[in-house]
């Protein structure tokens, strides 16, 4: 929270705030500081150090992971309508996308900072649990149009309530939609994958005329580059800590995390660069 902030919540008068019962508003329960102050509860039996560290951090990625998934769902959102106007609004929080982006590698450092000694005083204690059972983060790879349904019969121990976003966020249009809508806005064709590909080349030669296109296929193309390398921190991260062990959820661990790094959100994108 800013200086402001936090002089505002400290000049609030005693009698404001207070309406029908309601405590009057203050910094820590704005943030409901009891109920996520309370959350990090150790496995390990006596406490090792860092593992306070380990659910801290994977708490962390959660809440940006939820913030990504409200920004890019947005953006998307006023890419579809292109008539209304707000593709500057897309534009604008794909930006802040990539902002978050770039602090969740960063975050690998702090993670790094706990030796793998120190990582396998707990680790045993999480098994099954695993990082493929993140629900937010297939739903975000899902949002950007990475949609694979053999992810729901793979992941283990899904709630319905799990089950149903997931599902909802494989029948929803993507980011990549979004940008179609606007490349069509704009009186391209987007009716095959090479009129696909013809129209942003169109839009990358004229970039006065398709300013907004190019600026979108940019920002989409930098989402996907971020991702990419997340990705590669995170498996070089998990190799420093545990090797070739295989993942507390029965994964091979680093080996599958390396058959990930080719993924690409848009191909077409990427294969432009080769066409320009």
């Amino acid at each position: 929270m800013s200086e402001e902030g936090f002089v505002r919540f400290g000049e609030q008068g005693h009698g404001e705030g207070i309406a029908a019962g309601r405590p009057q508003l203050t910094y820590g329960n704005y943030l409901r500081l009891p109920q996520l102050l309370d959350a990090q509860h150790l496995e390990s039996d006596p406490p090792a150090h860092d593992e306070l560290l380990f659910i801290t951090i994977h708490q962390v990625y959660e809440l940006w992971f939820q913030q990504l998934l409200h920004e890019a769902a947005a953006a998307r959102d006023a890419m579809l309508a292109p008539a209304e106007g707000r593709v500057w609004w897309a534009q604008h929080l794909l930006q802040r996308v990539h902002a978050v982006e770039r602090v969740l590698v960063h975050q690998v450092d702090v993670l790094e900072t706990m030796t793998p000694q120190d990582f396998l005083e707990f680790r045993q204690r999480l098994a099954p649990a695993s990082g493929f059972q993140s629900v937010q983060f297939r739903e975000l790879e899902f949002l950007s149009g990475a949609r694979d349904p053999a992810y729901l019969q793979r992941f283990r121990g899904l709630t319905p309530d799990e089950e149903a976003r997931l599902l909802r966020r494989l029948e929803e249009p993507t980011l990549w939609d979004g940008l179609l809508a606007v490349v069509a806005h704009h009186g391209l064709p987007v009716g095959t994958d090479e009129e696909v590909r013809a129209s942003l080349r169109t839009a990358a030669h004229d970039r006065s005329s398709y300013a907004a296109v190019w600026a979108l296929a940019e920002a989409l193309l930098q989402h996907d580059e971020l991702a990419a390398s997340w990705r590669a921190r995170h498996v070089v991260m998990v190799e420093r800590m545990i090797g070739a062990r295989s993942g507390t959820g029965g994964s091979s661990g680093a080996g599958y995390l390396r058959s990930r790094l080719p993924l690409q959100y848009y191909p077409v994108l990427w294969d432009l660069r080769s066409a320009l």
